[in-house]
């Protein structure tokens, strides 16, 4: 919940809190067990809610039609606009009843590979809440720009590639590798392929480096 953004949790009923077991899980996040609201029904939790959604991976002959995860999350962010959202879960062991279900306004399930070679139709608790924090994560916020990686995106200029090319049909012929007399295509080629592959300024610097070396062996060599 924390590394989505999400703060406010609600327990109903649990076996035993506060529970050692959960504090050393918490991981950097025990405040949000600190601040947990603690009662003893749903209905409990959700009084003061706009409106809840139920998630199950079992299929409910209920009125009220599911939606996937994904498509949940956009409505409960959507709702959350106007007052106070709720996102239901059941236990580890049983997930939630019929009536539990019925308490909420809408019931989603999150898409998993039918069959019986998918090991499984459900998640475990843990993995369900991570899986619906993060959609509603991408429902409200722009995820913005990812951290660039030092020294990356310079892009190698004209001039660069040009040199690395020359640089390499040198080395070429110096390693025996081309024969001067019959060059066929392989300048044009290695020109096609430094120009799908973006190379960037330091990358092209370590490749003549390597380059060097190689020319530094033939020599010796010889």
């Amino acid at each position: 919940m924390k590394t989505m953004g999400l703060s406010q949790l609600v327990l109903v009923n649990p076996r035993q809190f506060p529970d050692p077991q959960a504090d050393a899980m918490a991981s950097g996040a025990s405040d949000l067990l600190l601040n947990a609201r603690v009662v003893s029904s749903l209905t409990e939790a959700l009084n003061g809610t706009l409106f809840a959604t139920a998630l199950t991976a079992r299929r409910r002959e209920l009125a009220v039609e599911p939606l996937w995860a994904r498509e949940a999350a956009g409505e409960l962010v959507v709702a959350a606009g106007t007052g106070d959202v709720a996102l239901v879960f059941g236990n580890e062991t049983s997930g939630l009843s019929n009536d539990e279900v019925a308490l909420c306004r809408r019931w989603a399930s999150i898409p998993t590979q039918p069959g019986p070679q998918s090991g499984g139709s459900s998640l475990n608790l843990a993995q369900a809440v991570q899986v619906m924090c993060y959609e509603l994560r991408m429902a409200a916020v722009d995820p913005g720009t990812l951290p660039q990686i030092a020294g990356a995106g310079d892009l190698a200029s004209h001039d660069d590639i040009e040199g690395l090319l020359s640089h390499l049909e040198r080395a070429a012929f110096v390693s025996g590798y081309l024969d001067p007399d019959q060059p066929k295509r392989f300048m044009p080629r290695m020109r096609r392929l430094l120009a799908r592959a973006r190379v960037e300024h330091e990358e092209i610097s370590i490749l003549r480096g390597l380059l060097t070396a190689f020319e530094k062996c033939a020599k010796k060599i010889d």
